[in-house]
């Protein structure tokens, strides 16, 4: 039997009084007086450097050098295991000056060997005999069947282990389902913030290995941020779900329907954050994620999933229309839209077939304002109607609001081309009907954008009356809008209802002889400039110069101030030189006569202080 040492000691740090430390030979076991509180030694085989000192002599493998290596080690190794080690080296081909000390580490880790496999027996209660069995081979030198023993337990203890790690994988796949059934009953609380929390819990519940479905997982909890970014005008909100997006974006020939999924909602994420902001960056994104996703949506594999796609595609391309001078963007909008319908039919999906027709709404009402003609604004006011045969308000209520809202703005424009008054009080009445469902407290920014629509029909119908109800009405609606359009949270449409503001302000101005409605309404213009830039938003920032210049041309009137006068044929000048730059037909004539006006007034004054007397 090969040496052992075993060792055992009390708890308590130093031998107890009267005790002490014995040490004895191999084999031997000895004890001073009480062995309460004492080190117990014993000691069985050669020591590492009895070992080395036993093999030094050895210069050959012959038979001989093994006789003599047996009797040193007589009674503490066995014959056979001895035959093993010199087998070892005469295979290994070991150099003669390596020999000793080759042995010698043989040696070691054999009986290293047989002291791992006690412990091991003893820590493995559920296969002791084999392990014991392949002690004993180890202990005789047969490792070939030591080997072969082993390999049959660890065999068996993998199969125990794969499918105990299966059970523990299926368990988390449950665990994580029902947290993300949590987060389905927060979603249908509208409590979007947990439920993002539950399936971002889901995600992490998962096994390493399931990839496709943490995406899956991931995305949820995006489009819960999403949701709650789009409904309660939380920019940070939508900030976090465009990160989470990103993070469960998979390789697109891993997973491609996941790839193509989370391409079409990080789109729109984009686009919702990026109506907000004053820059075009988010939507040209926007624009990009969604023909990303087109890759894999194609009309023959997936034709509803495409024509959702192409649908959000026109969103984007319609409001990054919207802040360009051109209308190239607003076709690609309507092709996208048309695209859509092509699939989404009233037949096979009526409420999705309603929200594309809505969408085309919008496109073709944002190129009518730029066309002199009304024929654009009138299939605007049809392709309204049309949603409006799916989207009821019993059905979908908010979705009725926003197609509400979207008819009364096509309606104001129409208004504000005839003559009469029929189109503007059917926009007001739109826009009150959507305001029966966008509420402040429910979608601030929605009621927001509503109450400064309603304000310009208001204003629009109050500069054909008489009277001023009307325009005072459009002014506090105009205010209501401004609680929640702020500048730092939607700073274009911030500066949309001041532009606005300031032209209901300066129509009161015109009715009342003093000047302190037209110096609000310029303030207002100018607060609106603050964002409305002519780099940023062309159009915009060319309307809202000619509004200011018709206010300026007022105040120089009744200040007779000639620098007035100056600004506001400026203004008109260079809103002027906008409009034709961008080929905006119907703005082009109207600023035309706006600036002959302020020139005319310029004028005026000029010769009016020509003639006045010298002060004496």
């Amino acid at each position: 039997m090969v040496g052992w040492v075993w060792r055992r000691k009390t708890k308590a740090d130093t031998p107890l009084p009267g005790g002490n430390n014995v040490s004895v030979g191999n084999g031997g076991v000895g004890a001073g007086g009480s062995m309460t509180g004492n080190s117990i030694t014993t000691n069985n085989g050669p020591t590492p450097e009895q070992i080395a000192a036993i093999f030094a002599g050895v210069r050959d493998l012959s038979p001989a050098s093994e006789a003599q290596a047996a009797a040193a080690l007589y009674g503490t190794r066995s014959q056979a295991a001895l035959s093993s080690f010199f087998a070892i080296l005469r295979e290994q081909e070991v150099p003669p000056e390596q020999l000793g000390a080759k042995l010698a580490e043989i040696a070691l880790r054999h009986r290293e060997a047989l002291e791992r496999l006690e412990a091991l027996r003893l820590d493995s209660p559920d296969d002791p005999q084999r392990l014991s069995d392949a002690r004993a081979a180890i202990e005789q030198g047969e490792y070939d069947r030591a080997d072969q023993l082993l390999a049959t337990i660890e065999e068996e203890q993998a199969a125990a282990h794969a499918k105990a790690q299966a059970n523990a994988d299926a368990l988390a796949r449950r665990q994580a389902a029902t947290r993300a059934e949590r987060g389905q009953l927060s979603e249908l609380r509208f409590d979007h913030l947990a439920a993002a929390d539950h399936f971002l819990a889901a995600a992490n519940l998962l096994p390493a290995g399931d990839t496709e479905a943490r995406g899956h997982y991931l995305t949820d909890s995006a489009d819960a941020l999403r949701h709650h970014g789009e409904e309660r005008g939380d920019n940070d909100a939508l900030r976090r779900a465009i990160a989470r997006y990103r993070e469960a974006l998979p390789p697109q020939d891993r997973h491609p329907a996941l790839w193509s999924r989370i391409q079409n909602n990080l789109g729109i994420a984009l686009q919702t954050l990026g109506e907000r902001e004053s820059g075009t960056g988010r939507l040209t994104e926007a624009v990009e994620a969604f023909q990303n996703a087109l890759r894999e949506r194609t009309q023959e594999r997936a034709p509803l999933d495409w024509a959702m796609t192409q649908n959000n595609l026109g969103n984007a391309l319609w409001r990054l229309g919207e802040r360009e001078s051109g209308t190239g963007r607003l076709t690609e909008a309507v092709e996208a839209f048309q695209n859509a319908l092509r699939e989404r039919t009233q037949e096979r999906a009526p409420l999705d077939w309603a929200m594309t027709q809505n969408n085309l709404g919008n496109a073709l009402r944002a190129l009518g304002e730029r066309e002199s003609g009304t024929g654009r604004l009138t299939e605007a006011v049809e392709a309204y109607r049309n949603a409006l045969r799916e989207h009821t308000q019993e059905r979908v209520p908010l979705d009725w609001a926003r197609t509400q809202n979207n008819l009364g703005n096509a309606l104001a424009t129409l208004g504000e081309r005839e003559s009469g008054t029929g189109r503007l009080t059917e926009a007001i009445d739109a826009y009150q009907n959507a305001l029966r469902e966008y509420t402040q407290e429910r979608v601030p920014l929605d009621w927001a954008m509503t109450q400064n629509n309603l304000g310009s029909a208001l204003a629009r119908l109050g500069a054909r009356e008489s009277g001023t109800g009307r325009l005072t009405e459009a002014v506090d609606a105009y205010r209501n809008a401004l609680r929640e359009h702020t500048q730092e949270r939607v700073p274009l449409a911030w500066a949309a209802t001041q532009n606005n503001l300031g032209t209901a302000l300066a129509r009161l101005g015109e009715r009342e002889s003093g000047t302190g409605w037209l110096t609000e309404a310029v303030d207002a213009y100018r607060s609106a400039l603050r964002e409305r830039t002519q780099g940023r938003v062309p159009l915009d920032w060319a309307m809202t110069q000619s509004n200011m210049g018709n206010a300026l041309r007022r105040l120089a009137e009744r200040n007779r101030d000639v620098g007035i006068a100056k600004q506001a044929v400026a203004a008109q000048d260079a809103a002027l030189a906008m409009f034709r730059a961008a080929g905006a037909d119907y703005y082009i004539k109207g600023t035309t006569k706006n600036l002959a006006n302020a020139r005319a007034t310029l004028a005026k004054l000029e010769g009016d202080a020509d003639d006045s007397p010298p002060h004496q």
